[in-house]
């Protein structure tokens, strides 16, 4: 509970057997519930959750049957969450929990209603040139169709006032590009803070030419 705000934090995990555990030790004491949605993993990334769920009675872990994509994961999340104020974090380590205080507290003092981890900060290496551009064309584009600056459009860092979560349809990636928009149009009030990125070069490879599509139809349609 922060400022009489249920807090909710929903992580979608896909074969984070090693990295997960990082991120779950790391919970702040404030936050009401962590809800690990294991999406299909082909390794022990359910059975490592469910040892910390054991020790911790705040998180609570989902295993799906096969592999939906992250967007279909934070879908489920969102199904069994209850807090006023929603956060979504990657598994992989690249986000700090202790950051997730940067996102919520803007929305528990009433400033925004939706606030974006905006990545200024790399460590650990940097995301090769090809990624760095398509973040930058994407950027630039969803600028362009809002009409408004927002320095980081595509970090999965994210927190939201429960009243301007929108309803996820997407199943994988281009989630945060649907999700953006959706709660633009809603009137959300939109708030980026700087958090640090850990960026790990072996991680590299999960997003592909299908998920450019999937981003221009989701650009298009929403």
């Amino acid at each position: 509970m922060l400022k009489g705000k249920r807090i909710s934090v929903i992580i979608p995990a896909y074969n984070e057997e090693r990295r997960l555990p990082l991120v779950l030790e790391k919970i702040p004491d404030f936050v009401d519930e962590v809800i690990v949605v294991d999406d299909g993993s082909s390794d022990k990334t359910y059975e490592v959750a469910r040892v910390f769920a054991e020790k911790d009675p705040r998180i609570n872990v989902i295993g799906l049957e096969k592999n939906c994509g992250k967007g279909c994961a934070m879908r489920e999340g969102v199904k069994s969450s209850s807090g006023d104020v929603v956060v979504f974090m990657d598994a992989d380590g690249q986000h700090k929990p202790e950051d997730i205080i940067k996102l919520v507290e803007p929305i528990a003092n009433g400033e925004a209603d939706m606030v974006i981890g905006a990545r200024k900060v790399e460590e650990a290496g940097k995301r090769p040139l090809h990624r760095r551009l398509s973040n930058i064309i994407t950027t630039r584009l969803i600028r362009l169709k809002l009409r408004t600056y927002i320095y980081d459009t595509q970090s999965g860092f994210r927190a939201y006032r429960r009243d301007f979560l929108p309803e996820i349809e997407s199943d994988r990636y281009e989630v945060e590009t649907e999700m953006l928009l959706k709660a633009a149009k809603m009137g959300a009030r939109i708030k980026e803070v700087p958090v640090s990125m850990i960026y790990d070069p072996a991680r590299e490879g999960r997003f592909g030419p299908r998920d450019v599509i999937r981003f221009i139809k989701t650009y298009l349609k929403f």
